[in-house]
């Protein structure tokens, strides 16, 4: 659905605030908590694993300096030697496993959470982010968040590594330790500098790459009107305005990564040679054995191993950061319903000074419309006057900002959900056909209506005959039916006569069909809904004419209901469907003529 009036998207949503980055926080910690026992098992192999490396160098010295003194005992020490690689492999490919099976529930997760919040939200996340930013969010970021709880196994895992070194020096020989401790504070300022550093670069990349989606998402949609126009180059152009940010972005997330590398790669091998210097320092002094020397020279290793720190930090600043611009999604506020029935009625539909705002804008000021129970009411008015908005209000796809919309008495925001979608049904003038099938989509809605029901919504809709021309009937994928635009609103308005209830709204629903057709259409509906009402966005006077009231909107304002015969005598409702003199124009003012007959529509879109 367009909304004709005051519908705004952001091309650029704006930099996650507090409260985002809080909610992306809290998203995070629930995805961990969804996987919670996968995780502590994959935390539970890393740190097995990390306590395997941690033994193997003891375990390799013990069997070193027994071969030096007594091989004939060294056996059982190569053993276990060999058990701990053999326990690392196992573990390795263990935890590789469940990290992927850990990565991709996490993911699914999300992007299900994400995906029901964005249906509830209804229009707003489309209004706030436009479709390509949601879909690069839903697919990208999610998979980006996904990979948090089994890298967070992971950080985990390699904190214990150095740390674990850092004892087993210490229980060789307490001088090992500290020489290793006094350079601790230059790594941890390495990694705090990373930290910080990346963590602006990625957030900086990911908004430059949803901009590009979303500028996809556009071309994709306005293919037909790129090629007719023939704007391909300015098109690409245009799609592709982000990609210097983004290429300076990354290069920078890669500059940042590369001097921490850098920072570390100088920092280590100092550490390492000064653990070394001191061990065989003491070696000379025959404090240590050559064994406890070849195992400190591995613990020193492991103690001052930043970069595979780093890369587990830089894993998990990349999901947080995704993590964040989900959380912008989740802000915008859901649809709330409310648990009130419907009292015994025909669709009484009655608009209280209803006010809409837009991007700061005043799009449908103080609205006061009725739409008396198994009656029709017709909305016409110029291309941005608000009629949309005031079909969405009417069916709840939107809310007012002021005001209240009742159904037989009940405010729409009351009315139970499941309640509110049985008892209006919904027509637009570009429909979604989802669904496997042909019939399924007619049939889509929760619940779906019987078969014999969808066949009669077919036939009320004209639909009939060209759906059982189809190759397969109603059984036919719509991705396989060659269907023209006309027959696509039949579709729709057959899936809207099949739910039945006592208020149909049909927004522009009757654009797209021929004269005749219209007329079948509309005789057959007011024929096959006698027990509802029915709201119907009109730009043909016939449509306007059949209807038993008409409603003038112009410029957010009503400014006349009554009958299109009556409303047809003044010049300016002429001119809404084309017809009439201009104002300026002799005979203008006050100048009488009948409304256009049924065989002649009279209208222009």
């Amino acid at each position: 659905m367009t909304f004709s009036a005051g519908s705004a998207t952001s091309p650029h949503p704006a930099r996650p605030g507090p409260a985002s980055a809080s909610t992306g926080d809290a998203l995070l910690r629930a995805a961990t908590r969804h996987s919670g026992v996968r995780c502590v098992a994959l935390a539970l192999m890393a740190l097995a694993a990390t306590a395997a490396n941690l033994l193997l160098p003891a375990a390799l010295g013990r069997a070193l300096d027994v071969l030096l003194t007594d091989p004939s005992r060294a056996t059982r020490w190569v053993l276990y030697c060999t058990a701990l690689v053999l326990v690392l492999a196992v573990l390795d490919a263990c935890e590789t496993v469940l990290g992927g099976t850990t990565t991709a529930r996490a993911t699914a997760w999300l992007r299900a959470r994400l995906t029901g919040h964005v249906l509830d939200a209804g229009p707003r996340a489309g209004r706030r982010f436009g479709s390509g930013e949601l879909v690069a969010r839903l697919v990208g970021n999610a998979g980006q968040a996904g990979a948090a709880p089994a890298t967070l196994a992971g950080v985990l895992a390699a904190l214990a590594a150095p740390l674990g070194a850092v004892v087993a020096l210490w229980l060789i020989d307490l001088r090992l330790a500290l020489v290793f401790v006094c350079g601790a504070p230059v790594v941890v300022a390495v990694l705090r500098g990373f930290t910080r550093n990346s963590s602006q670069c990625v957030a900086r990349y990911q908004e430059a790459q949803g901009r590009i989606a979303g500028g996809l998402t556009e071309a994709i949609d306005g293919a037909r009107t790129v090629a007719a126009a023939g704007t391909a180059d300015k098109e690409v152009a245009r799609i592709l305005r982000p990609l210097p940010e983004l290429s300076r972005e990354g290069h920078q997330m890669w500059r940042v990564q590369g001097r921490a590398a850098a920072q570390a790669v100088a920092v280590a091998p100092l550490l390492q040679i000064a653990v070394l210097a001191t061990a065989g320092l003491l070696l000379t002094q025959q404090t240590l054995s050559v064994g406890e020397l070849l195992a400190a020279s591995r613990y020193a290793v492991l103690a001052s191993g930043v970069g595979v720190l780093v890369g587990r930090l830089g894993a998990l600043i990349e999901a947080r950061a995704s993590a964040r611009r989900l959380g912008e999604v989740l802000d915008v506020p859901a649809t709330r319903h409310g648990t009130r029935h419907l009292p015994p009625g025909r669709g009484h539909l009655e608009l209280r000074d209803v006010t809409v705002r837009r991007g700061g804008r005043t799009v449908l000021d103080g609205v006061d419309l009725v739409v008396p129970a198994g009656g029709t009411l017709a909305v016409v008015g110029r291309s941005g006057a608000g009629k949309s908005l005031l079909a969405a209000l009417a069916g709840r796809l939107a809310d007012p900002d002021g005001g209240d919309v009742l159904l037989d008495g009940v405010p729409l925001r009351a009315l139970d959900r499941r309640e509110l979608r049985r008892e209006i049904g919904y027509a637009f003038e570009r429909p979604a056909l989802l669904g496997d099938s042909v019939e399924a989509t007619i049939g889509f809605g929760d619940p779906a209506p019987p078969p014999h029901r969808v066949r009669a919504a077919a036939r009320t809709a004209r639909a009939d005959d060209f759906v059982r021309r189809l190759p397969r009937g109603y059984a036919t994928p719509c991705a396989e039916a060659p269907l023209s635009g006309g027959e696509v609103q039949r579709l729709g308005l057959a899936r809207a006569f099949a739910r039945g209830g006592r208020l149909l709204i049909l927004d522009d629903a009757l654009s797209s069909l021929d004269t005749v057709t219209e007329h079948h259409v509309t005789e057959a509906l007011f024929r096959n809904t006698p027990g509802c009402s029915r709201l119907i966005v009109a730009h043909r006077a016939s449509t306007a004419e059949r209807a038993d009231t008409v409603a003038w909107l112009d410029g957010g304002r009503v400014r006349a209901v009554g009958r299109h015969g009556e409303l047809w005598t003044m010049a300016e409702y002429r001119r809404v469907f084309g017809g009439g003199p201009a104002p300026d124009e002799p005979g203008s003012e006050g100048e009488a003529g009948g409304p256009p007959s049924r065989e002649r529509p009279g209208g222009i879109r």
